[in-house]
């Protein structure tokens, strides 16, 4: 995969990488990043001459079909572990031990600690519990990664990525020993992830919002759902005024219907129908 996928993903892309020298040759260590793009996966583990191992959640693993299996196998290709994420707590405790048995096996991990890709480029708070229970239970050196310019590739919705230069800065390893044997005090868990993600914001220079993405995302959702349903209760409102205004306009102040068997009304007199029956409804409101 790193022969195909990755020397194409240079090839076409031609990432830039600061700090490449801070992960370690050898042994175990976790590379905490930020999360802009599905692509990050790609990016990072093409730049590294070592495996990366992250995990991924299972309906990537288990899709039907022959589309779900070239799937599976290209996931399973580019290094990443299946995590049922159905259960909250079942997901947190599966993603840690897929880490420590990465971890223990000397290699390389990845993980994202917003937990989901930033909705809006902006770095958000980190979750606790698994980059801090698996840096303080495995002893690893924790390196923080920043994707820059990698949601730009391919927003939401567009199909064809564009060719332009994202970026990989990688820092210092970060040594928690001095927490070991803390991993299940909140606290600890908090001080840890709050350090790896200011790293991460000073490499990335994004703005830092103490929220989880994960509530961010709904907030973004409801906000849209409520535009929508404003826009139609608008549109409703409108063609309910016309149809209203159609009405009037055919009309005469007697009530009779202004032209011979109900012919309508011309623009001029529909248009200033319309006026007429929003200006009454704005004043009733």
């Amino acid at each position: 995969m790193k022969l195909s996928v990755g020397n194409g993903l240079k090839l076409a892309f031609r990432p830039w990488v600061e700090g490449l020298e801070h992960v370690p040759v050898e042994g175990p260590a976790i590379l905490a990043s930020n999360h802009l793009s599905f692509s990050d996966s790609f990016f990072l583990p093409a730049v590294l001459d070592r495996k990366v191992t992250f995990i991924a959640k299972a309906e990537y693993f288990t899709s039907p079909g022959v589309k779900g299996k070239l799937t599976a196998a290209f996931f399973k290709g580019v290094g990443q572990l299946p995590v049922d994420r159905s259960g909250v707590r079942g997901a947190g405790e599966a993603a840690i031990r897929s880490g420590l048995e990465v971890l223990a096996a000397g290699e390389l991990f990845g993980i994202y600690p917003e937990g989901t890709r930033s909705p809006d480029g902006r770095l958000y708070r980190g979750k606790p519990g698994g980059l801090a229970r698996v840096a303080l239970r495995s002893g690893a050196p924790v390196v923080p990664v920043a994707m820059v310019d990698t949601e730009k590739i391919q927003p939401p919705g567009q199909v064809v990525p564009k060719l332009m230069r994202p970026g990989i800065r990688i820092g210092r390893p970060m040594d928690f020993s001095r927490y070991q044997g803390m991993e299940n005090d909140r606290f600890i868990q908090r001080a840890l992830t709050d350090e790896v993600m200011y790293e991460i914001m000073r490499l990335s220079g994004q703005e830092y919002v103490d929220m989880y993405a994960t509530a961010a995302k709904r907030q973004l959702a409801e906000e849209a759902k409520r535009k929508a349903d404003a826009e139609k209760a608008a549109k409703e409102a409108g063609r309910e005024a016309e149809k209203q205004a159609d009405q009037d306009a055919g009309r005469g102040a007697s009530g009779r219907p202004r032209h011979p068997g109900g012919r309508p009304a011309g623009p001029a007199a529909r248009l200033a129908a319309v006026r007429r029956r929003m200006s009454e409804r704005d004043r009733a409101a």
